[in-house]
């Protein structure tokens, strides 16, 4: 569990973060969001001390982080950026194997938990393991990047805006492909975006702000159908959302049947209804039926993409 209490940070006269206070449970993602320079980096940041916090406390399972040696922390936290960071004179497998080697790992291991890291993240350890950072595409170097942030396994991960400068089309299937390791691992994630569609997607929680305080920190559910002001409700665009997703029919978009689950819901039910079931559940998707036969099934992940389609000024 992370908890950060009354954090502010001020850079020469001008408070990037003022007051900020919230708590991310443990095995949550946490989204932080907010238009540019509202300081989700800066936030963000402070809780690994690249930034150390003006004033305010930053708890990490009721270890107060200033008082931890930096090195000791560092370990602890995995972090992947929008420009991956990867060491370019090392091999794949060895910018992997960071963490694990500066915590005196036997090679054997780390070359195992390179290959099962190489594995996660949906590459060839025979094909990639070997190879320098300069013959990966963006989206295999971003891959990459999070292979390193997990190879210590550690339980946080910060993320500041690592799909941001691929493009839409890998940024969507890096998405896709962090959100299945992390139904698989339940790291507790701190991710910061600008993109409210990204947000939607991945959040288990999102925290939205502005010029440096945190304006609503909820569920993407509360978020969407109760924005707290005016300037969440525009951010969002909730209505919109809602909207759409009240005139289509659930029935229309099933999915196959492959799927774990005691919810049942009937074709003629609207995507809406479905959305505020799902999102206050513990399940991601339910069984679709016409009377009594099941045709197929809904999944949350398969909804926030539909209630995204079309959505533009």
């Amino acid at each position: 569990m992370i908890e950060i209490k009354n954090l502010s940070k001020r850079f020469e006269d001008k408070w990037a973060v003022n007051d900020v206070s919230l708590t991310i449970p443990s095995h949550k993602f946490c989204v932080l969001i907010g238009p540019s320079g509202c300081g989700k980096t800066t936030t963000l940041r402070t809780i690994n001390r690249l930034h150390t916090p003006s004033s305010g406390q930053i708890f990490i399972d009721e270890e107060n982080v200033l008082e931890l040696k930096v090195t000791e922390l560092r370990r602890r936290i995995g972090y992947v950026i929008q420009t991956v960071g990867l060491f370019p004179h090392m091999t794949v497998a060895k910018n992997i194997g960071v963490i694990p080697r500066l915590l005196k790992w036997e090679k054997k291991k780390i070359q195992r938990r390179v290959n099962e890291m190489l594995i996660l993240v949906g590459l060839d350890p025979s094909e990639y393991a070997s190879k320098k950072v300069y013959e990966l595409s963006g989206g295999e170097a971003q891959r990459i990047g999070v292979a390193r942030a997990l190879a210590g396994d550690p339980p946080i991960l910060l993320m500041d805006e690592p799909f941001g400068a691929v493009d839409p089309i890998n940024r969507s299937l890096l998405q896709d492909a962090f959100l299945k390791i992390q139904r698989e691992l339940k790291k507790t994630v701190v991710f910061v975006t600008h993109d409210m569609e990204e947000a939607l997607k991945m959040g288990d929680l999102i925290a939205i702000m502005d010029e440096g305080k945190l304006v609503q920190f909820d569920s993407p559910l509360n978020i969407l159908s109760r924005p707290k002001n005016d300037f969440v409700k525009s951010f969002f665009g909730s209505e919109r959302i809602l909207s759409r997703l009240s005139m289509l029919r659930v029935g229309d978009f099933v999915e196959d049947t492959r799927v774990e689950s005691a919810s049942f819901v009937d074709v003629s039910t609207d995507l809406r209804e479905v959305f505020i079931r799902l999102l206050s559940s513990d399940t991601d998707s339910v069984l679709v039926k016409r009377k009594e036969t099941v045709i197929g099934s809904m999944s949350l992940e398969r909804l926030k993409k539909l209630s995204m389609e079309g959505y533009h000024e």
